[in-house]
């Protein structure tokens, strides 16, 4: 049975994510595991604010989140490994997205970095620290 890495990235901060992304799969190369790479777009369809989009903005948001994942990856590991890569967008909340495709992946580790921390999240980022609170996997932070 193959082992799964789920790397979560923002794709909004390539310069930090970078660094997430070589982590993780530096991590699968060890492990012979699948890499999968996820960023989460917001989804404004449930929200107020969602009657000032189009109908088709979420589907239209994941197109271009999805080409943007692929082309970072391609650009970060190189174009052979991106194509062993399963780029995954989900919509909605990252935390929840991310521990999602987990537990539906039966990722074994969660990769994803921590920015910004203020003095009510001082070790991680508000949404690391609940993938590491809520997942039933491991999860390796990378600052």
């Amino acid at each position: 049975m193959t082992k799964t890495i789920l790397c979560a990235i923002d794709i909004n901060r390539p310069k930090t994510e970078r660094k997430v992304l070589e982590w993780a799969e530096k991590l699968a190369t060890m492990e012979g595991a699948q890499l999968d790479v996820i960023t989460v777009v917001p989804d404004y369809g449930s929200a107020v604010v969602g009657a000032f989009f189009s109908d088709d903005h979420t589907a239209k948001a994941k197109e271009h989140a999805h080409d943007l994942l692929a082309k970072f990856v391609s650009e970060v590991i190189g174009a052979e490994a991106n194509s062993k890569v399963r780029h995954i967008v989900g919509v909605g909340t990252a935390y929840h997205e991310i521990i999602s495709v987990a537990e539906k992946d039966g990722a074994d580790l969660i990769v994803l970095g921590a920015h910004r921390p203020d003095l009510s999240d001082y070790l991680l980022g508000p949404n690391a620290a609940r993938v590491v609170r809520h997942s039933n996997c491991s999860v390796f932070v990378v600052r």
